[in-house]
């Protein structure tokens, strides 16, 4: 059989308000352009993000039923533990209430106060030379990465650090078909390190599948090869694993050697070469709330703990209910379940292939939890400076009610204090982010539709330009209009 089915079945809808396209414009020019401001119920086809935003299975909610909702020590904590160490091997597991959560502890410990704190395996000496476990330096730490997300970034810098992007070449090129456009650069990382100094690199992260780079996989031999500079130069290689299902399972698919392996084996393999990692368990944890932030170091899970207890809550529920923890401990196991992950991927291919099909430029070949528009070919007319991403995002909105988002010089574009110059990222990108398991293929078939039928007008397609922005992350509330 050609057709993939969806391996489920509905059992309860939720309606869907139908707007009409006058209704539309007063609702965008409200929101001032920024459809972050738009209220959901406003949103028929909601493409923004796949962040908290899946649709639980009947034994996710049967689990929440479940929930031990004791303040230490519940039973849901257990269940939950045991699930995490057996899928990811890593001694010191961390709940916390969503991945930004994890990202800040961690950055928290590793940068504050330009701290270097050595994170070794057991028996890894980098070149048998002793280092001091507290390095200060008036130089700011540098956190490389295949590319960071936005809150990523936005906690790296927050802690004083400088967060550099070292994808591969490919990794920047929407056209080309490299099967691993998320590869972090070795021979990148090699010239940071001899740039810089290995003292003012306290980890090394790779985004595996990298969210920033059009939702692309990460080889296992890309993440062996890392390592190894990693572990040559006394740097912890750390992971940030938000979608390591879809990247376990694109390696099944598109790297030789490895298809008469399970997902769950790669997955495994993967969190095997990483001193930690952070998650957001709202993508391939299947929840809608929740996080784990991954450790092997017993002495920085020590400050961890510490950390999460004054902010977060304590160590065995980490800010979330018991029945949270069950929903995640069950969608943990589910996602790499292996009918899931392929229904998953051909839908995602299914609508990055149509929207090819019809002379749309996206980031090929399509990954695994989203396809990203090239903004820059759908309108050249506009350019980088006003924004092309949130013209075709806004007009996605105002022709068929479809929310995406921008990810390019909105997101990612900055502004020099001193001079005023602006920076532009590589791509000027558009997110059509898939839910898990939430539409079916005739949804799919309409963001296909009308995406084409804005393609078909996108002359028509004005520039904005940013009215008020806060300091950091300024695509969730900035306010444009269009000129």
């Amino acid at each position: 059989m050609k057709t993939i089915i969806e391996p489920f079945r509905i059992k309860m809808v939720e309606p869907i308000k139908l707007t009409t396209p006058a209704q539309r414009e007063e609702i965008l020019r409200r929101a001032h352009f920024n459809v972050f401001q738009i209220p959901a119920e406003e949103v028929m086809i909601d493409l923004l993000t796949d962040s908290g935003t899946s649709a639980m299975s009947s034994e996710q909610w049967a689990g929440m039923l479940r929930g031990d909702e004791s303040y230490a020590g519940a039973r849901s904590w257990y269940h939950f533990e045991s699930v995490l160490r057996d899928l990811t091997g890593m001694p010191h597991i961390l709940p916390t209430h969503q991945g930004r959560a994890s990202e800040r502890i961690l950055f928290e410990l590793i940068c504050a106060g330009q701290e270097r704190n050595p994170i070794l395996r057991s028996g890894e000496q980098p070149g048998g030379q002793e280092r001091n476990p507290i390095l200060r330096s008036r130089e700011p730490l540098v956190i490389p990465n295949n590319n960071h997300f936005d809150t990523t970034r936005a906690n790296i810098e927050h802690s004083g650090a400088e967060a550099v992007d070292l994808v591969i070449d490919e990794g920047r090129a929407p056209r080309s078909r490299h099967p691993f456009k998320g590869n972090l650069d070795p021979q990148k990382l090699e010239a940071l390190i001899e740039r810089v100094g290995a003292a003012r690199i306290p980890l090394c992260m790779v985004t595996v599948t990298n969210n920033s780079g059009g939702g692309q996989p990460v080889s296992l031999a890309n993440l062996q090869e890392v390592r190894g500079i990693c572990a040559r130069h006394g740097i912890p290689l750390f992971l940030d694993a938000c979608r390591f299902a879809e990247n376990a399972y694109l390696i099944k698919q598109r790297e030789p050697g490895h298809a008469h392996r399970s997902a769950r084996d790669i997955a495994r393999a993967m969190f095997d070469l990483a001193d930690g990692a952070t998650i957001s368990a709202k993508k391939d944890g299947l929840v809608n709330i929740g996080g784990v932030l991954l450790m092997r170091d017993h002495a920085l899970a020590e400050r961890a703990n510490n950390l999460l207890i004054l902010t977060e809550g304590f160590v065995t529920y980490g800010g979330l209910a018991g029945r949270d923890l069950e929903a995640m401990a069950q969608g943990f196991t589910e996602v790499l379940h292996e009918d899931y992950l392929q229904y998953r991927l051909r839908s995602v291919a299914y609508l990055g292939e149509h929207l090819l099909a019809a002379g749309i430029q996206i980031v090929e070949p399509p990954g695994g939890h989203a396809v990203y528009l090239d903004a820059a070919a759908f309108c050249p007319h506009v350019p980088p400076a006003r924004f092309p991403g949130q013209a075709v995002v806004c007009a996605l909105y105002r022709h068929a009610g479809i929310r995406a988002v921008e990810i390019g010089s909105v997101m990612f574009g900055r502004v020099d204090p001193v001079t005023g110059a602006a920076s532009h990222p590589p791509m000027e990108l558009v997110r059509l982010a898939l839910p898990r398991r939430v539409y079916t293929q005739s949804h799919i078939d309409y963001v296909i539709e009308a995406t084409i039928e804005v393609f078909e007008r996108r002359d028509q397609l004005r520039p904005l330009r940013i009215l008020e922005e806060p300091a950091a992350l300024r695509h969730f509330t900035a306010k444009f209009e269009e000129m």
